[in-house]
């Protein structure tokens, strides 16, 4: 019969010493799968905008909307903008 070979390695630690468990805690925690790093703690989302843009309902002929998205990615900020010069003026 074979024997078991030692696991060796890490000691009993006592839960008590962990560190806390808080909001902080997780907020630099690193996600590793063994020595392998998967994710450094980065807040998550976007960044907070200085300006953050208001949602709202707006109505617009449909031949304006059919210009703008027939100029690809990112219509809805150039109608901001062509509104944007047109209350400047």
């Amino acid at each position: 019969m074979r024997k078991r070979k030692p696991t060796g390695g890490r000691k009993w630690v006592d839960p008590e010493d962990a560190p806390p468990l808080d909001r902080d805690w997780f907020e630099r925690a690193e996600i590793r799968e063994g020595e392998r790093l998967l994710r450094k703690a980065r807040p998550r989302g976007r960044p907070k905008s200085a300006a953050p843009k208001k949602a709202v309902s707006l109505r617009l002929d449909a031949d304006i909307v059919a210009y703008y998205r027939a100029t690809g990615p990112g219509w809805q900020s150039r109608i901001n903008a062509a509104l944007r010069r047109a209350a400047r003026r």
